[in-house]
């Protein structure tokens, strides 16, 4: 069948920890392909005699292009099946289960109505272009034209393809900080880079300075950062910032910067690296609408650089999607322009939760690590006795009921992540509680 050589491309193999889990997987995917129930009997036994000369040619393995076989099924997708599977609460994908504010919905309605519902320009709604630029300069200080150095993309992940597909060759060297959003090597992949990673290690996930210096080069063409930090809860501190951006002005390196949880800073600054002296000319800047105001399904991005940065980038999202939602662009120019009084509020909610979700996975018996940033969280989870991540991962949603990420997968090497899991708080305050109250009556040592 075809699902039976979905889990030959799956990133853990070839092992034996794995299986358990793939199974009950398999089991959520095999269900997904049975079709002809949901159509009148007629219908159905067309299709039925259709699915059995289709049947003839499931047998043949899947095909993919060998710069993605190494690549699985997203992690994210693999959870939240399993939590529906489970019926589990779902502490894994980090989207909001509340839904963003009011007066930005309004606002894409009204552009519905108001007939913005064809192709937009393709780098972006001029209004959204401004409005970005207009924040940037609010964040950073900083002063970008909206026409030549903004390109409004579908969601931060397309920033991301279009700025690596736009500006990496084949062959040139990329340095990453592990462990990173799964994303970034599968691109980086597809654009033929020579991946390089820097592991970020708890209790702090701080920057190994001297490790960087010996691997970065005149060889190296780009730096990938992400702060905050995706699953860590990171923020790189501004010594640190300092000292990649020396680096990079040494080595003539750019910097591709994600920062699409700058709206989610608890215990210090963010700073931007574009802000930084001498780092503008040499950094694309991606962020996006859904994390700030929980509209992830809107997909709404953008990324800021320089014109001669900019170029390979819009070259690249033409022919990736062209153009973004109409007015939903709209609706985000709306947003961007929110008072202050916003984003206070969404980081005392946001606080208020992670606070929920700390206190409580100490209670049940994690070792917690800090988390200065994002909806995460990031836990030890070996007090629990369970071989690795993917195994406390699948006992959780299956014994349990509850949702985490295992984050071997964010690695270059997973077993540098096989102690870790990850947990978000993006989630209502009596959805995290019940979460835990699982946790602490049914996880023992």
């Amino acid at each position: 069948m075809l699902t039976s050589h979905i889990y030959s491309l799956m990133r853990f193999t070839p092992s034996s920890k794995f299986l358990g889990f793939s199974n009950h997987f398999h089991s959520v995917i095999a269900s997904s392909f049975s079709l002809t129930s949901k159509f009148p009997s007629s219908i159905a036994a067309t299709m039925s005699t259709q699915n059995d000369t289709a049947a003839l040619k499931t047998h043949q393995p899947l095909q993919i292009a060998k710069r993605l076989e190494k690549f699985q099924t997203t992690i994210f997708t693999q959870m939240s099946l399993l939590a529906i599977k489970h019926k589990a609460i779902n502490l894994g994908q980090g989207f909001p289960n509340f839904d963003g504010p009011e007066f930005i919905k309004e606002a894409a309605i009204q552009s519905i109505r108001d007939g913005k519902n064809q192709y937009a320009r393709g780098y972006g709604v001029p209004d959204l272009n401004i409005a970005i630029s207009e924040r940037f300069k609010k964040d950073t200080g900083l002063v970008v034209d909206p026409e030549k150095e903004v390109t409004v993309t579908s969601g931060c992940t397309e920033a991301i393809a279009a700025t690596i597909l736009g500006l990496i060759n084949p062959g040139d060297e990329v340095i990453m900080f592990a462990p990173f959003y799964d994303s970034y090597e599968a691109t980086l992949s597809m654009a033929g880079a020579k991946v390089k990673s820097v592991t970020l290690r708890p209790p702090d996930f701080a920057v190994p300075i001297e490790e960087l210096k010996s691997i970065i080069s005149k060889n190296t063409r780009a730096i990938l950062i992400n702060t905050p930090h995706n699953p860590t809860g990171k923020m790189f501190t501004r010594e640190e910032l300092d000292c990649i951006a020396s680096l990079c002005i040494e080595n003539d390196v750019l910097v591709f910067t994600d920062e699409v949880y700058d709206k989610l800073a608890f215990d210090m600054e963010h700073i931007s690296m574009a802000s930084l002296p001498g780092m503008y000319e040499r950094t694309v800047t991606m962020n996006s609408l859904g994390k700030t105001f929980s509209l992830t399904g809107w997909k709404i991005g953008w990324a800021i650089a320089p014109p001669h940065l900019t170029w390979g980038v819009r070259q690249a999202h033409a022919y990736l999607t062209f153009a973004t939602s109409h007015p939903f662009q709209c609706a985000a120019a709306v947003a961007l322009r929110a008072s202050d009084s916003y984003y206070e509020e969404l980081k005392r909610d946001y606080m208020a939760k992670r606070a929920i979700l700390v206190e409580g996975l100490k209670a049940v018996g994690f070792k917690v690590f800090p988390s200065s940033g994002t909806y995460f969280v990031v836990v030890d989870h070996t007090p629990f006795g369970l071989e690795d991540d993917i195994a406390f991962c699948e006992y959780l949603v299956k014994e349990v009921g509850v949702v985490a990420i295992p984050t071997s997968v964010f690695y270059l090497n997973p077993e540098e992540g096989k102690n870790l899991v990850r947990f978000t708080f993006c989630k209502d305050e009596g959805t995290i509680r019940s979460a835990v109250d699982r946790m602490k009556e049914k996880l023992k040592k």
